[in-house]
């Protein structure tokens, strides 16, 4: 089919606006589906899943295809609650428009002010389509002047080109119109027409149009509004159908046939049983057969051309936000930046005989979701999970049972502390055993001081006239260092000190390796006891972006979690709040920061540094670790 009757559109809103709903009336309405399913049963096309059908809500993107008035119209059906955001994210990379869905009962939401940000971040063209117009309760004329408030002044409906405003923001969108408009001359409905689509592509008219999934009311005039003045993919294309280019937008694992590569071109075409060039990896990599995508089937397609949304199966060397092109027109187009996670939690198998088994299903996880993140905390020895909420998780703890028969628990992770001092001593640290036969002794004398914070571990050499011989000297640098890792007043590793190994004594026979790394560790404990030991804990540097009402709750919370506010930045309405807080205090913040501001929140957080533990939230972890110390040597 010729790009110019290709249009591509993603469904974004709120959970439970009606976005799949709509999606199986559309397919029913055009033909291209012979019943029409619906979410409370789990028949939907979209809606596929086993986590979907058993939530009755999407959770992954879904894509599908219908064919009105000689147009193809792909459609990608989103995720509306935000732990699924980063769905979103992918395929507004894989189409030219937005249809916003608003609940016409409940109005602009959450969910509905998110589409609407990442439209505009993204540049797109956006219709407004106002779902469940005969339910009771709706307030058509609430909601619509809510989404003139809240979004655009040129949310409109255009069902009738008469009306002034439209006219005039039609007018503005073209420099011919507007001189036209301004000399009181009267624009043709051709004009109008033609100057309408320029005027959805520039943003600066967003289409309104009303109807109902259930009673198939407005469907024909939401298909119709865009088959007229949706933009057609050429626009994306600079205007010419040229060489090959894709973009790989997304990877989804199917039980039959393994990986399929989401893909979505730009120009040019790719014939079945050929070939690419990947121009991010340079390499040239064959394919097999393209599909195009009716949710969960597969249909076969020759010919990608411009415009289309396709998949292709076992790509070995092709992933996420690769560039494939022709090899002498190479492009690279910008990779989707997904947001961090969110949320942490520490994963055990509830059977030993599934520990073998969950790094291969974790990674399995990992490769189709790429806001889901598996770490080994070699310190704690956990294995944490990460995602964007409470939600995530516990859909991907529902994916590991289902899919990879392999039950969790999920926890709160374990704290990274570490010790370090805060003063300088020195201690001898002596060894000796005799048992009969040839016995044990070492004899070592340290100094330790405290280092600027994030210096690590110093071992310094400065013994001499042999008082302890050359080829024992690594044995107690190796036992210092095995001290350091166990250790001393909270069983966490030693950092930020230098140890000066000075003097000590030996024996002829009795001395040994072992005698003299026992010594090491002896001598280091004793010291850490006698300089002031300390716990560190890691601290974060977090960005967190809430509309400007909810300044005052945020910086309290903030500020009730240890935490330091270093600066705030404005955008538009929104507020960014720039905070240091200890990562202790951050594990539930997701959940917490949603409650407060009602989803409109969010935050990113990174690594900063660590800092000295307050001694009223230090001293029970020390003596909790102490008294289970006590308890074993009993």
């Amino acid at each position: 089919m010729d790009a110019l009757n290709k249009r591509s559109i993603i469904l974004l809103g709120h959970a439970q606006s009606g976005k799949t709903s709509l999606t199986e009336a559309l397919l029913f309405f055009s033909k291209a589906t012979n019943r029409k399913g619906t979410v409370a049963d789990g028949t939907t096309v979209s809606d596929y899943s086993f986590d979907e059908i058993e939530r009755k809500s999407s959770i992954n993107l879904s894509f599908l295809y219908c064919d009105y008035k000689n147009t193809r119209l792909q459609i990608v059906d989103a995720p509306g609650y935000a732990d699924f955001f980063g769905e979103v994210i992918a395929g507004i990379r894989a189409v030219d428009s937005v249809v916003i869905v608003v609940d016409a009962v409940a109005g602009v939401e959450v969910g509905t002010e998110r589409a609407w940000q990442i439209a505009e971040e993204a540049g797109l063209s956006v219709f407004f389509f106002i779902s469940k117009i005969d339910k009771e309760g709706a307030d058509l004329d609430k909601v619509t002047a809510d989404i003139k408030e809240i979004f655009s002044a040129r949310a409109l409906s255009v069902n009738a080109l008469d009306n002034p405003e439209l006219i005039e923001a039609i007018a503005e969108s073209d420099d011919k119109l507007l001189e036209k408009y301004l000399e009181g001359t009267k624009l043709s409905d051709d004009e109008l027409k033609n100057g309408l689509i320029l005027a959805v592509v520039k943003r600066k008219v967003f289409p309104v149009i009303t109807g109902s999934a259930v009673s198939e009311k407005g469907l024909a005039g939401l298909l119709d509004t865009l088959v007229q003045f949706a933009p057609n993919p050429l626009l994306r294309a600079e205007g010419q159908d040229k060489s090959f280019a894709a973009f790989v937008f997304k990877a989804i694992s199917d039980p039959y046939v393994g990986q399929l590569t989401m893909l979505r071109v730009f120009s040019g075409s790719l014939i079945s049983n050929t070939g690419f060039y990947n121009a991010n990896k340079k390499i040239k990599e064959r394919i097999g057969q393209i599909y195009a995508l009716q949710g969960k089937e597969q249909r076969n397609v020759d010919v990608a051309s411009c415009g289309d949304i396709v998949a292709i199966a076992k790509l070995k060397e092709t992933g996420l936000s690769d560039s494939l092109c022709d090899e002498k027109n190479p492009v690279i187009f910008p990779p989707v930046v997904f947001p961090e996670p969110a949320i942490s939690a520490s994963v055990k198998p509830k059977s030993r005989h599934d520990e073998d088994k969950i790094s291969v299903a974790l990674a399995k996880l990992v490769a189709e979701d790429p806001t889901f993140r598996v770490t080994h905390d070699s310190q704690t020895k956990e294995l944490i999970v990460s995602g964007a909420g409470d939600l995530h998780l516990d859909v991907m703890v529902g994916r590991l049972k289902k899919r990879f028969t392999v039950e969790v628990d999920l926890d709160t992770p374990k704290v990274s502390y570490k010790e370090t001092i805060t003063r300088s001593t020195k201690v001898q640290g002596k060894f000796k055993r005799q048992s009969g036969g040839r016995g044990q002794y070492g004899d070592v004398w340290i100094e330790v001081h405290p280092l600027i914070r994030g210096r690590g571990f110093e071992f310094v050499d400065k013994v001499v006239g042999g008082a302890i011989p050359r080829n024992f000297i690594p044995s107690v640098e190796k036992g210092i260092h095995n001290a350091c890792a166990e250790g001393t007043v909270a069983g966490y590793p030693i950092v930020d000190v230098q140890v000066v190994l000075y003097d000590g004594s030996y024996h002829d026979v009795d001395s040994s390796d072992m005698a003299f790394q026992i010594a090491g560790a002896m001598a280091l404990r004793k010291a850490i006891h006698e300089s002031g030991p300390v716990l560190l804990e890691p601290v974060m540097d977090a960005e967190v972006t809430i509309p400007e009402d909810f300044l005052g709750a945020i910086s309290g919370d903030i500020n009730s979690r240890r935490g330091r506010i270093m600066g705030m930045d404005s955008k538009g309405r929104t507020q960014i709040i720039k905070a240091q807080v200890p990562l202790a205090e951050m594990f539930k913040y997701a959940n917490d920061l949603r409650s407060l501001t009602g989803g409109r929140g969010m935050y990113i957080m990174r690594f900063s540094h660590y800092e000295e533990v307050p001694h009223k939230i230090a001293s029970p972890i020390i003596n909790h670790y102490q008294a289970n110390k006590k308890q074993e040597e009993l």
